[in-house]
């Protein structure tokens, strides 16, 4: 699918969705990202700014990027409003095809998955190389499929340690700190509840 059909699709999805942040950041950013030292953080997916927000509240300078403009205006809203803003900056970018500048101390990517044909562990070794030395990688990802996915429940998702091999990073480089897989309560877009996995990639930068 074409970067321009890849951003209607998106647009269509959150021009249905609400506006609003939840206020709270993923089960996962907060307990593997709430301990670090605050500096420069990049999400790559920001959706609505939940995560990227709760970042900025805890005085991280973010660079939040997603495909759609929609997101991006909704994450700038929410950003405002919970009085952040001068510490954000948003910019729109597929992926596949574009990527932000500079390096970062943190780069997060939360459920970084499309329904379409997309370069996923492309992007993700790219997101890793603008790690600084120091810095920490967080990838979380499905591990298992909420009955509402729509990601096909016939075929498993990639274990942690199936997508961390799959993007070739040097070893000497990284100190795996988690690659693992945890559980959380998930909820669906009517209210459905559900059990489900996420595998954690977290990374610290040696080099």
């Amino acid at each position: 699918m074409q970067a321009a059909a890849q951003g209607e699709f998106w647009n269509d999805l959150y021009s249905r969705a609400s506006p609003m942040s939840s206020g709270r950041p993923g089960q996962a950013l907060a307990q593997f990202a709430g301990p670090l030292a605050a500096g420069t953080a990049l999400e790559l997916g920001c959706a609505r700014g939940d995560d990227a927000v709760w970042l900025a509240r805890r005085g991280w300078a973010v660079t939040a990027v997603d495909i759609s403009s929609v997101a991006l205006e909704y994450a700038a809203d929410n950003a405002r409003r919970a009085g952040v803003a001068d510490r954000m900056r948003f910019e729109a970018h597929d992926l596949a095809v574009s990527f932000p500048g500079g390096d970062y101390d943190l780069v997060t990517a939360s459920f970084l998955h499309s329904p379409h044909d997309w370069p996923r562990t492309k992007v993700l070794a790219r997101a890793a190389s603008v790690v600084r030395p120091g810095g920490h990688l967080l990838i979380v990802e499905h591990g298992s499929y909420a009955p509402w996915s729509w990601s096909s429940n016939e075929t498993p998702p990639p274990t942690a340690e199936e997508t961390f091999r799959a993007m070739h990073l040097a070893p000497d480089d990284w100190q795996r700190n988690c690659v693992c897989r945890i559980e959380r309560a998930a909820k669906g877009p009517e209210g459905q509840t559900a059990q489900v996995k996420d595998n954690i990639i977290f990374l610290l930068r040696l080099g």
